[in-house]
């Protein structure tokens, strides 16, 4: 990424002077809000999982990547050797597995951002093998898979809300959070950005990977992924009606962090002057 667009609908550049917040600021602001449910969505190659990690660790919050949950089911199918085709078998294991999503106990020591338990047994290593990555886009496509992922994942989500998780509360990644997952939650940011924008992201990350592949590969792939995402029948790509949207398109992930916590600091704010207006 390379500052926020702001609008229920549409956020800029934020002004010149804009307020940071502090670090011990942050974690307070984070302790405030209630629900404690930050739901960002957006399309691939938006930023959404490092910023949203960035966002977490600010706030003292779990980081829950809701992609995590169907690559666990991934794996515990190939670990299992249930045939990866078979949607009703699929369907299946993934209503009888309980997954769970925790802090890590040392994010920074192992390079994760978060742990994943199928049936108490952690599986975060397993879930980013390539393996996995060949077939999560299979498993995710059945609708019985994508129902119980979805009733778990608001079972962590409300969890954490609560304040009876590990973390002061939770921000949540994916495509449907605000709109299907958590509609509830107080702080809905949907971040954007252009698709030549989300293809050079991708393009340079697969390089430092040691991947070779095209620019132009990696584009068309992304304007598939987004058709795909906004047309499908289960749980489209879109943006929820009070969502907030950040056009990340000149923005670096710093950026982006600071401009979502001085969002979480406008929420809190309204939602005590809401509680005043109570008393």
């Amino acid at each position: 990424m390379s500052g926020p667009s702001t609008s229920p609908g549409r956020s800029g550049p934020a002004p010149a002077g804009a307020p940071v917040i502090a670090p011990g600021s942050a974690l307070a602001l984070g302790r405030a809000l209630r629900p404690s449910i930050i739901a960002i969505d957006g399309p691939a190659g938006s930023g959404k999982s490092t910023v949203g990690f960035g966002v977490a660790q600010a706030l003292g919050y779990l980081f829950f990547d809701t992609g995590a949950m169907y690559r666990a089911v991934t794996w515990t199918a190939l670990a299992r050797g249930i045939d990866l085709r078979d949607e009703a078998a699929i369907g299946g294991l993934a209503e009888a597995i309980d997954i769970d999503i925790l802090p890590p106990p040392d994010s920074q020591g192992e390079g994760r951002n978060s742990t994943v338990l199928v049936d108490g047994e952690e599986i975060s290593e397993q879930i980013r093998r390539p393996e996995v990555d060949r077939q999560v886009s299979l498993v995710s496509s059945y609708a019985r898979v994508r129902a119980a992922m979805s009733r778990q994942q608001q079972r962590i989500g409300r969890r954490y809300g609560s304040g009876a998780g590990e973390r002061a509360g939770v921000v949540m990644v994916g495509r449907d959070i605000g709109t299907v997952i958590v509609p509830e939650a107080p702080l809905k940011v949907y971040l954007d950005a252009s698709v030549e924008e989300r293809a050079r992201r991708r393009y340079q990350d697969l390089l430092a990977r040691g991947r070779e592949v095209s620019f132009e590969q990696v584009l068309a792939d992304l304007v598939r992924r987004d058709e795909w995402d906004s047309s499908r029948a289960l749980s489209p790509l879109r943006i929820a009606e009070d969502a907030i949207v950040v056009d990340t398109s000149a923005m670096t992930v710093e950026q982006v962090v600071a401009a979502i916590l001085r969002l979480v600091a406008r929420k809190v704010e309204e939602q005590r002057g809401a509680a005043n207006g109570r008393l």
